[in-house]
Formats: C-alpha cells, structure tokens, sequence
C-alpha cells in the first residue's frame, strides 16, 4: 500500500481522524513516537520557527524544506498546508503543489482566501483551480492524491452556512479529496455540512471544540489542531526563559 492509499483510508474508516499538526522533524517524530497515524503540517508553526507570521510570508523553498524534512523522517502519512498555493497564477501553484507531492506527501490542505487581499476566490476560480490541480497530479502519477479544500467562508462570510456547503459541493466535483471549515463550531451547523456534503469534513480544534468521540456522532472525519500545540510548546519556553533569566537558577530544569 502506498503512503497516498494509507492516507486515504485513514479518511473511510469508521474512525476520526485526529491529525497531529507538526512544524518542524522533532514535533513530527513525538507525533508519530506517540502513536498519531497521520501528521499534518501546520503552516503557521513553520513560519512561526523561523521568526515570521503566517499568511505566505515565508519563502516557499524554505517552507517546501521542512516538509521534505518531516516526509523523509517519519513513515506515516503527512500531508502539507501550502496555505493559498504560495503564488498569484495559477500556473506558480500548480508547479508548487507537484513540488511538494514530489517530497512524499501523501496529500495537501489548499485554501480559496486571497493572500494580498481580503476575500475569497470566487467558487468558478478556486473550482478551476481545483480541476486543474487534480488533472496536473494524476498527469504525474499522483493519482487519488489527498486535496484537502479548506474554505474560509466562517472566517470572511457573514452567513457562511449555505456558503460553505454550495463551495464544498462545487470543490468535492472538482475535485477535492475532502473539505476543511476552520472556524466552524456550531453543532447544528456542523451536521447541516456533514450531511450535505459527500466528502469527508475536517474541523479544525478550538475551546469548547475538541473530543473526537462527539464530533464522530456528528459526521465529521478528522480533527486537526493546527498550531495550537506549536503555541503551547512556545508557551512553555517562553515562560521557563523568563524563570531562568529571573532567579539565576537553573533548578527547574531538573525539576519533574
């Protein structure tokens, strides 16, 4: 079985997926050390490593570095945030996603928000995309390769509800694997998407968004954290730092 057909099971199963978000190779192994069957990069703790925000501001060579890292390191599946595609034409994203399909990543999270704008790409745009991706990856023997198509429509929308599912359907026809709806939390509307749409749902965690056994019951897939551990991780250096530089005392390091 290839890593691209492990990945894809792991989303027909009748378990959740709960997908571990690495940003850098030690993360990715204490993911998989742990026990994660899958891992999924977070773009924001990458750039978040090297000193600058998320949102494409990081050089993709770099970015598409730590991916090969993590893919040549760990043996389950990884799947890549490449954000909006790290390019304005269309032509610069679909070379951007082969490149990362050809470091071993079984699939992709691409999103339909504008970079250098608010807003998102209208659904006859992000749809061609789509297609035209799907079409370049089965070119290149990717076939069945994971697109996850994340829509931001609960974070740019004011109804984002009939938004999300109309986006969703046209994405599953052009191609999309699965549909990611970071900043949807409503239980009622969860299930409206979930049933409505033929695709398998990835949530993102957040407060009061987090136990897989319930969303499981609501039809959701997998639940990804996105940077919310590499924030945790960066916490707690932040705060024993701080200690350290305080009492001139290096105990807690050795403390349990």
């Amino acid at each position: 079985m290839t890593i691209i057909q492990e990945f894809n099971k792991l989303h027909s199963s009748n378990e959740i997926v709960l997908l571990g978000n690495a940003w850098d190779l030690l993360s990715a192994l204490t993911l998989e050390k742990a026990g994660f069957k899958a891992i999924g990069t977070t773009s924001w703790g990458i750039a978040n490593s090297f000193g600058f925000p998320d949102g494409e501001l990081i050089d993709f060579e770099r970015h598409l570095g730590v991916i090969r890292t993590i893919t040549e390191n760990v043996e389950i599946p990884v799947s890549a945030d490449i954000e909006a595609g790290y390019g304005e034409e269309q032509e610069t994203i679909i070379e951007n996603v082969l490149r990362t399909a050809d470091v071993g990543v079984a699939g992709i999270n691409i999103e339909d928000s504008l970079k250098k704008q608010t807003g998102l790409r209208t659904i006859k745009e992000h749809c061609n995309l789509l297609s035209s991706i799907r079409m370049a990856l089965d070119h290149h023997g990717y076939q069945n390769f994971y697109i996850n198509a994340r829509t931001d429509t609960y974070f740019q929308t004011e109804n984002p509800l009939l938004e999300t599912v109309n986006r969703a359907k046209a994405y599953v026809e052009s191609g999309a694997s699965g549909i990611f709806v970071p900043g949807l939390i409503n239980y009622v509307e969860i299930k409206e998407i979930t049933m409505n749409v033929n695709a398998p749902i990835n949530i993102l965690s957040s407060p009061g968004l987090t136990n897989c056994h319930v969303l499981k019951q609501l039809g959701v897939q997998r639940l990804s954290f996105g940077n919310a551990l590499s924030d945790k991780v960066i916490s707690f250096l932040d705060r024993h730092a701080a200690e350290l530089i305080e009492s001139q005392d290096t105990s807690l390091l050795y403390e349990d």
